[in-house]
Protein backbone atom coordinates (compact mmCIF):
# COMPACT_ATOMS: atom_id res chain seq x y z
CA UNK A 1 0.00 0.00 0.00
CA UNK A 2 0.95 4.04 -0.90
CA UNK A 3 1.55 5.51 2.90
CA UNK A 4 1.15 8.82 3.81
CA UNK A 5 2.36 10.11 7.38
CA UNK A 6 0.74 12.13 10.02
CA UNK A 7 3.08 15.51 8.39
CA UNK A 8 1.22 14.30 5.02
CA UNK A 9 4.81 13.09 3.26
CA UNK A 10 4.69 10.58 1.03
CA UNK A 11 6.27 7.63 2.57
CA UNK A 12 6.24 5.35 -0.32
CA UNK A 13 4.41 1.60 -0.90
CA UNK A 14 4.95 -0.49 2.24
CA UNK A 15 3.59 -3.38 3.70
CA UNK A 16 0.65 -3.78 6.10
CA UNK A 17 2.62 -4.82 9.11
CA UNK A 18 5.14 -2.17 8.40
CA UNK A 19 2.27 0.39 8.24
CA UNK A 20 0.87 -0.51 10.81
CA UNK A 21 4.05 -0.64 13.16
CA UNK A 22 4.83 3.36 11.98
CA UNK A 23 1.27 4.32 13.36
CA UNK A 24 1.67 2.72 16.70
CA UNK A 25 5.37 3.79 16.95
CA UNK A 26 3.47 7.32 16.04
CA UNK A 27 0.67 6.83 18.46
CA UNK A 28 -2.27 7.19 16.12
CA UNK A 29 -4.39 5.14 13.39
CA UNK A 30 -3.69 3.50 10.13
CA UNK A 31 -6.70 4.70 7.59
CA UNK A 32 -7.38 3.72 4.21
CA UNK A 33 -8.36 6.85 2.49
CA UNK A 34 -8.58 5.75 -0.83
CA UNK A 35 -9.20 1.52 -1.53
CA UNK A 36 -10.16 1.56 -5.07
CA UNK A 37 -6.67 3.06 -6.00
CA UNK A 38 -3.49 1.12 -7.25
CA UNK A 39 -1.98 0.71 -4.59
CA UNK A 40 -4.55 1.16 -2.30
CA UNK A 41 -3.72 5.04 0.17
CA UNK A 42 -3.54 4.74 3.78
CA UNK A 43 -2.47 7.72 6.14
CA UNK A 44 -1.54 8.14 9.06
CA UNK A 45 -3.61 10.09 11.58
CA UNK A 46 -5.65 10.51 14.59
CA UNK A 47 -9.14 8.83 13.59
CA UNK A 48 -10.92 10.30 16.51
CA UNK A 49 -9.79 14.36 15.65
CA UNK A 50 -10.61 13.24 11.51
CA UNK A 51 -13.99 12.01 12.46
CA UNK A 52 -14.80 15.01 14.34
CA UNK A 53 -13.20 17.27 11.73
CA UNK A 54 -15.49 15.63 9.18
CA UNK A 55 -19.06 15.69 11.22
CA UNK A 56 -17.90 19.76 11.80
CA UNK A 57 -17.57 20.52 7.84
CA UNK A 58 -20.85 18.85 7.73
CA UNK A 59 -22.40 20.35 9.82
CA UNK A 60 -21.30 23.98 8.58
CA UNK A 61 -22.46 23.18 5.28
CA UNK A 62 -26.00 22.49 6.12
CA UNK A 63 -26.03 25.49 8.27
CA UNK A 64 -25.07 27.44 4.93
CA UNK A 65 -27.89 25.72 3.00
CA UNK A 66 -31.18 26.96 2.29
CA UNK A 67 -34.62 25.45 1.95
CA UNK A 68 -37.05 26.51 0.02
CA UNK A 69 -40.47 26.49 1.47
CA UNK A 70 -43.75 27.29 -0.08
CA UNK A 71 -45.59 30.03 1.46
CA UNK A 72 -48.90 30.50 1.28
CA UNK A 73 -50.96 33.89 0.57
CA UNK A 74 -55.08 33.25 0.23
CA UNK A 75 -57.25 35.45 -1.05
CA UNK A 76 -60.64 35.89 -2.32
CA UNK A 77 -62.35 37.57 -5.22
CA UNK A 78 -63.89 40.49 -4.36
CA UNK A 79 -60.77 41.48 -2.19
CA UNK A 80 -60.33 44.92 -1.42
CA UNK A 81 -57.46 47.35 -3.10
CA UNK A 82 -55.68 47.92 0.69
CA UNK A 83 -56.24 43.96 1.44
CA UNK A 84 -54.81 42.96 -2.06
CA UNK A 85 -51.57 45.48 -1.84
CA UNK A 86 -51.00 44.14 1.50
CA UNK A 87 -51.05 40.26 -0.02
CA UNK A 88 -49.07 41.51 -2.84
CA UNK A 89 -46.09 43.21 -0.63
CA UNK A 90 -46.05 39.82 1.33
CA UNK A 91 -45.87 37.99 -2.02
CA UNK A 92 -42.89 40.85 -2.78
CA UNK A 93 -41.32 39.82 0.62
CA UNK A 94 -41.30 35.75 0.34
CA UNK A 95 -39.65 36.05 -3.03
CA UNK A 96 -37.11 38.45 -1.88
CA UNK A 97 -36.16 35.38 0.79
CA UNK A 98 -36.05 33.10 -2.17
CA UNK A 99 -39.51 31.23 -1.27
CA UNK A 100 -42.42 29.83 -3.46
CA UNK A 101 -45.84 31.52 -3.13
CA UNK A 102 -48.58 29.20 -3.74
CA UNK A 103 -51.94 31.45 -4.49
CA UNK A 104 -55.02 30.28 -3.32
CA UNK A 105 -57.86 32.20 -4.04
CA UNK A 106 -61.26 31.01 -2.43
CA UNK A 107 -64.40 31.10 -3.42
CA UNK A 108 -67.64 30.05 -1.13
CA UNK A 109 -71.51 29.84 -2.07
CA UNK A 110 -71.98 30.91 -5.87
CA UNK A 111 -68.72 33.06 -6.13
CA UNK A 112 -67.57 29.64 -7.87
CA UNK A 113 -70.07 30.25 -11.20
CA UNK A 114 -68.25 33.44 -12.03
CA UNK A 115 -64.57 31.96 -12.24
CA UNK A 116 -63.61 35.18 -15.17
CA UNK A 117 -63.23 37.11 -12.09
CA UNK A 118 -60.77 34.66 -10.39
CA UNK A 119 -59.03 34.50 -13.73
CA UNK A 120 -58.77 38.25 -13.80
CA UNK A 121 -57.54 38.38 -10.35
CA UNK A 122 -54.76 36.06 -11.28
CA UNK A 123 -53.44 36.97 -14.02
CA UNK A 124 -53.06 40.74 -12.18
CA UNK A 125 -51.32 38.84 -8.99
CA UNK A 126 -48.90 37.42 -12.17
CA UNK A 127 -48.18 41.09 -14.14
CA UNK A 128 -47.74 42.62 -9.83
CA UNK A 129 -45.00 40.10 -9.32
CA UNK A 130 -43.39 39.29 -12.87
CA UNK A 131 -40.09 41.12 -12.24
CA UNK A 132 -39.58 38.97 -9.01
CA UNK A 133 -41.48 35.70 -10.00
CA UNK A 134 -42.12 33.04 -12.87
CA UNK A 135 -45.46 30.84 -12.65
CA UNK A 136 -44.19 27.29 -12.05
CA UNK A 137 -47.74 26.14 -12.10
CA UNK A 138 -50.51 27.67 -13.87
CA UNK A 139 -53.20 28.91 -12.61
CA UNK A 140 -56.13 25.59 -12.72
CA UNK A 141 -59.48 24.54 -9.95
CA UNK A 142 -59.52 22.32 -7.40
CA UNK A 143 -62.40 21.90 -5.53
CA UNK A 144 -63.85 25.21 -4.65
CA UNK A 145 -60.35 26.78 -5.22
CA UNK A 146 -58.11 28.31 -7.76
CA UNK A 147 -54.56 27.53 -7.17
CA UNK A 148 -51.70 28.76 -9.08
CA UNK A 149 -48.03 28.49 -7.77
CA UNK A 150 -44.62 31.39 -8.36
CA UNK A 151 -41.34 30.82 -7.79
CA UNK A 152 -38.71 33.82 -7.20
CA UNK A 153 -36.52 34.24 -10.51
Amino acid sequence: MRLVNATGENVGIVGLEEALGMADEAGLDLVEVSPNADPPVCKILDYGKYKYEAQKKKNEARKKQKTIEVKEVKLRPNIDENDYRVKINRMRKFFGEGDKVKVTLRFRGREVTHQEIAANLMSRVQEEVDDLAKVEQNPKMEGRAMIMILAPR
